[in-house]
């Protein structure tokens, strides 16, 4: 079992930034043969993919955030992120990590994140 926890949520005006982490721990394995993603989920909509990275490091963005948010991985921390930046009402939502390893998903609890002035 992986078990991820996210953090670094919070309130924040919009135009402003945070930088969420995801860290893995349990049964991570070793080599960082695993991909990860972020998604988000407001209220009364549907769970949405925001970012993506590969085994080898590509990256791929939703449309509303391309530009303005950057993911990343640290294999040697165990640890992945997501830079957020120029932040909009819009992208207030709560925050999951994804992990998916040996064909198996893991999802972390959500960590919330609010856009407003």
């Amino acid at each position: 079992q992986v078990q991820l926890v996210e953090s670094g949520g919070g309130l924040v005006q919009p135009g402003g930034s945070l930088t969420l982490s995801c860290a893995a721990s349990g049964s991570i394995g070793v080599g960082g043969i695993y991909s990860m993603g972020w998604y988000r989920q407001a209220p009364g909509k549907q769970r949405e993919l925001v970012a993506f990275i590969t085994t080898g490091g590509t990256t791929s963005y939703a449309d509303f955030v391309k530009g303005r948010f950057t993911i990343s991985r640290d294999n040697a921390k165990n640890t992945g992120y997501l830079i957020m930046n120029d932040l909009k009402p819009e992208d207030t939502a709560l925050y999951y990590c994804y992990r998916r390893q040996s064909d198996t998903a893991y999802w972390g609890r959500g960590t919330q994140v609010t856009v407003s002035s």
